[in-house]
């Protein structure tokens, strides 16, 4: 029987979800969403004019991974490293796209029924952006459908260096550095995505074949997918073809079966050639 099409697909989107099998969606995904400055140097703009057209990415995206029910989307916004390696001028830009995105989305998010959260040392935000990502949380805290995680001044390396603190600060309040328990399930704990399940599908735009220190704990198991379409182009059906990749897949887990056996990272777009997958497999 043919599944139901959730409502607010366009044509190509449909097209695409009728080959899925609704019952073996992703319940999380997490996106590296790279390829905004190319983007802007290609059509001869500044790279501010790629992070602005990302946010059509980002709404479209969002309202289909909402739409179809994935129960939980992570996006790499903003990393620790963009700090040291970015100009000044363009993480003033960013910090206050991310400002507008909020005010601007969260209506959308209310009639999504999306809950938005964050990962990330928030607190050496700037004030004022702290200000409008508590209220834009709290704006949606009541929604029950997918939740939007954005990764805000994250790093995977700090998140575990964070999560170790914990352990031994919530430790040395309970008895004492001897009664220390680790094992994974304690650090799963504290890490920053403790109300979440591991991704089941990573997803990088434009073709480069790395994590960047992105849910490095997380990612352990997930399938990799990667697009050379650069972020701003990027839309929901995007990600509805990443999603039938990953249907295409037989997770193993570190276990056998009798099938043959499928590449960790399979590349969408066959031009980029052999030579970038050997990358990944040296």
């Amino acid at each position: 029987m043919q599944a139901r099409i959730p409502a607010g697909l366009d044509r190509k989107e449909t097209e695409v979800y009728r080959k899925l099998d609704p019952a073996r969606l992703p319940r999380h995904i997490a996106i590296i969403m790279d390829g905004n400055g190319r983007w802007a140097k290609r059509r001869h703009m500044p790279r501010v004019a790629g992070h602005r057209a990302g946010v059509a990415a980002v709404r479209s995206t969002v309202e289909t991974a909402a739409r179809i029910g994935i129960h939980a989307l992570t996006l790499y916004a903003f990393s620790e490293e963009n700090w040291k390696k970015r100009p000044k001028s363009e993480v003033d830009f960013l910090m206050r796209l991310l400002s507008h995105y909020l005010k601007a989305e969260v209506p959308t998010l209310n009639q999504n029924n999306i809950r938005l959260e964050y990962i990330g040392r928030q607190h050496e935000l700037p004030e004022d952006v702290q200000e409008r990502m508590a209220w834009a949380r709290q704006s949606t805290a009541q929604n029950a459908g997918t939740v939007l995680t954005l990764a805000l001044n994250y790093s995977a390396r700090s998140e575990l260096v964070d999560a170790f603190r914990s352990m031994v600060n919530g430790a040395s309040q309970n008895g004492g550095i001897e009664h220390l328990l680790i094992n994974e399930d304690t650090i799963a704990e504290h890490l920053y995505t403790r109300h979440l399940p591991d991704p089941d599908l990573v997803v990088r735009t434009s073709g480069e074949m790395r994590l960047s220190n992105f849910l490095l704990w997380q990612l352990a198991y997930a399938e990799i997918y990667v697009t050379s379409t650069l972020w701003p182009d990027f839309r929901g059906v995007h990600l509805l073809e990443a999603v039938a990749e990953y249907q295409k897949r037989e997770r193993r887990y570190g276990g056998l079966n009798h099938a043959a056996p499928h590449h960790a990272v399979i590349n969408h777009n066959d031009s980029l050639g052999h030579a970038e997958a050997a990358k990944v497999h040296k």
